[in-house]
């Protein structure tokens, strides 16, 4: 390094200030500066007056100077050893450059291959998610179509049936009316026919049943068809989602024992007592760990869970095989597929290690999807359906959903969880 630092210092040295090339017949002025002889004549052909040094500007009386044989000879020194070595580094330079272009290329190649399959992808994926869109669109669609036409032919047909009765009734009392009036029209002319010192007999009427009015509850009629009509068909339709929320209850046979069911099974709390317990495979000992009743393999299914006031818990499935005897990291590799809150504001996704969580809003209740033909485990913050974190390699064989209150902290209170059933509730009781 020392070397060719002190190659390119002579180099430097043996340059000249006004060609910047190595010097070719080089002389030396009475300032001992050195120039080619070529430039320094050239340079004081254009000087008007005394010449000087382009260097330093000293002036000279007359345009004198003289051969330095030694400066000479250092220069073809100079450019004899540097000539292979410049051409050398010269190339490696350039092979340096042509190569590290060469990947270059090939990199951005590359970037343009995986761009281009990643456009194709989208698009792909894209007409899969319009297509899946558009189906269960279409299934609402169906739904309130089939609604919307059942309702109006129910309206039309009371509305028909009160018309008919309306007529009837109508045509009833015409009927009544031209009896009345014959009666009337005998009545006169009995009247006007006898003499009235004579008493006669009274004629014969047409005497039937006096018309009742027709009772029709028009407030009835206008009350049923202008009720909450999306709020129905919204509790109707929770039958046809696919998926619909799932109405799970807890199952008891796998609670740790310090955790209390409420009577319908549908929310779960620590508690400070254990209860009596079997012990065999399907119950969880060493974590407040509980399952629910029902396992799915196959399709879609989707539950939410109410978590509101509660610091901390673990939500998501497990697998049937799980060891529920010792004490697990809850992640994939051993059979969970879980969210997690810690600290009232901390959320993880349930890997190895934790993998942190960005929640901007706080969420009341936790939606869990589960979707076995994509093999996908997706959280929601079920008040605006924002996602929280997704699995995209999810469970194979019988699932279950799984839930843990987590043991609370000393002096704090034992907050329940509660699985949300739509489209109305039925209270807790404990």
């Amino acid at each position: 390094m020392a070397t060719n630092k002190s190659k390119m210092s002579l180099r430097e040295d043996l340059t000249c200030a006004i060609c910047f090339e190595l010097f070719k017949d080089p002389v030396m002025l009475g300032c001992m500066h050195h120039f080619c002889r070529r430039c320094i004549v050239s340079y004081w052909k254009t000087v008007r007056g005394p010449v000087s040094c382009p260097q330093c500007r000293q002036v000279f009386p007359n345009k004198c100077f003289q051969t330095n044989y030694l400066v000479a000879g250092l220069v073809e020194k100079v450019r004899a050893s540097s000539t292979s070595a410049s051409v050398k580094y010269l190339e490696k330079q350039l092979k340096d450059c042509l190569e590290s272009q060469v990947s270059m290329k090939e990199a951005y190649v590359t970037m343009i291959r995986e761009d281009t399959d990643k456009m194709e992808k989208i698009k792909k994926m894209g007409a899969e998610l319009q297509g899946r869109v558009h189906s269960d669109f279409q299934a609402l669609h169906h739904f309130l179509r089939v609604e919307e036409e059942a309702m109006l032919e129910e309206l039309s047909r009371e509305q028909e049936e009160m018309l008919q009765r309306l007529e009837r009734h109508l045509e009833a009392l015409q009927v009544a009316i031209r009896d009345v009036e014959q009666n009337i029209n005998m009545l006169q002319q009995t009247a006007s026919s006898t003499d009235q010192s004579v008493l006669v007999e009274r004629p014969e009427l047409n005497s039937k049943s006096p018309l009742q009015e027709l009772n029709i509850n028009l407030n009835a009629f206008r009350s049923k068809h202008i009720a909450p009509l999306q709020y129905t068909m919204w509790r109707k339709m929770f039958q046809h989602l696919n998926p619909g929320p799932a109405p799970l209850i807890f199952d008891e046979d796998t609670a740790h024992p310090s955790l209390q069911l409420s009577r319908n099974k549908t929310q779960v709390i620590e508690s400070d007592k254990m209860t009596n317990y079997t012990c065999d495979a399907k119950r969880f000992l060493q974590c407040v760990n509980i399952l629910a009743i029902e396992g799915f393999q196959s399709g879609r299914h989707y539950w939410e869970v109410d978590v509101s006031n509660n610091p901390k818990w673990d939500l998501g499935v497990a697998l049937e095989s799980v060891n529920r005897q010792v004490r697990v990291k809850l992640c994939p590799e051993n059979g969970y597929w879980t969210l997690r809150l810690r600290n009232g504001s901390q959320y993880s996704a349930g890997t190895q290690p934790w993998t942190p969580l960005t929640v901007m809003t706080p969420p009341s209740r936790i939606g869990v999807f589960l979707d076995f033909e994509e093999r996908k485990v997706s959280f929601y913050n079920a008040d605006n359906m924002a996602l929280l974190c997704s699995f995209s390699s999810g469970p194979r064989g019988k699932t279950f959903p799984f839930f843990s209150t987590c043991l609370s902290e000393r002096g704090q209170k034992a907050q329940a969880i509660r699985i949300l059933h739509f489209p109305f509730e039925c209270p807790s009781e404990m």
